[in-house]
């Protein structure tokens, strides 16, 4: 089978099942695009019947994240129209690749880093969706993070892709940082300054662009590391979907949640609230370059186990 006659066979079978899935919903397209629409999905109504009609398929960030919506719109399993789409043949728009955070010497610093472990600089591969847990202990500091990313190659073939762990103006051991799915750790590094770890995840099969593949790695932190109240993700190029899920333990719920973004257009801080809920998460489509995080704080800064209610 021909490349082309691939992608066509995947484009009627994902029309067939979208049209099938409108259908049981009892929508139309019109009504569909107006939801989409309120969600903030700029996606056209004639690229909707498109991709009914199985004249086009969905390709590029923006696409990917509409799909997305479409699934929950129509009480779908996520992923479910995404996996009918096969490989495509184009990585779709990649934007520029840049340093997430602006900090010169933390960036020299991970430079450094990548030629340590054997890398190359800028990272040749992005994270198309990212979804970051991070649990938080009863003395409320971080304990606890796993992130699972669909990783694509955007040019040439990827073998390998480093994680880094960065603490900008604080110097600490380097954390556990562990590979739980996709490949393993092949090397380590921690820079002498103490605030960039890292280590290289080789995956399970080489990827050649627009290849992808799923990776599952989490952190845990040794005793005399410093506590740390806030955490965060950030990504060097466009990810389609960006979520960083912080869940607290019950008894260290703060008494402030700060939301942090900063892209190349600047900083923005947001006050959240738990609203009875334990947990805090924040979902961004099309994000990046930039980082997504989140930071917390108790009364007087004081340790949450030592408060009693009413103090």
């Amino acid at each position: 089978m021909s490349m082309e006659s691939g992608i066509r066979r995947y484009a009627d079978v994902f029309a067939a099942s979208f049209r099938d899935a409108i259908n049981a919903r009892g929508l139309t397209l019109a009504r569909l695009h107006e939801q989409l629409r309120a969600r903030g999905n700029s996606v056209s109504m004639a690229t909707l019947s498109y991709w009914r009609s199985g004249a086009r398929r969905p390709e590029g960030a923006q696409s990917m994240a509409a799909l997305g919506d479409i699934e929950q719109l129509l009480h779908l399993e996520p992923g479910s129209l995404t996996a009918l789409l096969g490989t495509t043949n184009r990585t779709g728009p990649l934007g520029p690749n840049l340093f997430p955070l602006d900090e010169q010497e933390l960036e020299e610093a991970v430079k450094q880093a990548f030629a340590a472990l054997g890398a190359e600089y800028p990272d040749t591969s992005r994270e198309l969706t990212t979804h970051s847990v991070t649990d938080v202990d009863a003395a409320g500091n971080v304990s606890y993070s796993i992130t699972r990313s669909i990783v694509q190659s955007t040019v040439g073939t990827v073998a390998s892709i480093p994680f880094l762990e960065m603490t900008p103006g604080i110097s600490t051991p380097a954390p556990f940082i562990e590979a739980v799915a996709g490949g393993r750790i092949s090397a380590r590094y921690s820079h002498p300054n103490g605030e960039v770890h890292g280590v290289l995840f080789e995956l399970d099969v080489p990827l050649t662009a627009p290849g992808t593949a799923m990776v599952e790695w989490s952190v845990a932190y040794p005793p005399d590391y410093p506590p740390q109240r806030e955490t965060g993700h950030a990504v060097a190029r466009q990810c389609r979907e960006l979520l960083v899920w912080t869940r607290f333990h019950p008894d260290a719920l703060p008494d402030r949640i700060e939301e942090r973004v900063e892209t190349p257009d600047g900083s923005k801080l947001t006050e959240l609230s738990l609203e009875g809920r334990t947990s805090v998460h924040q979902v961004r489509r099309a994000f990046g370059p930039g980082l997504l995080g989140v930071a917390w704080s108790y009364a007087d800064g004081a340790d949450p186990r030592h408060l009693t209610p009413g103090t």
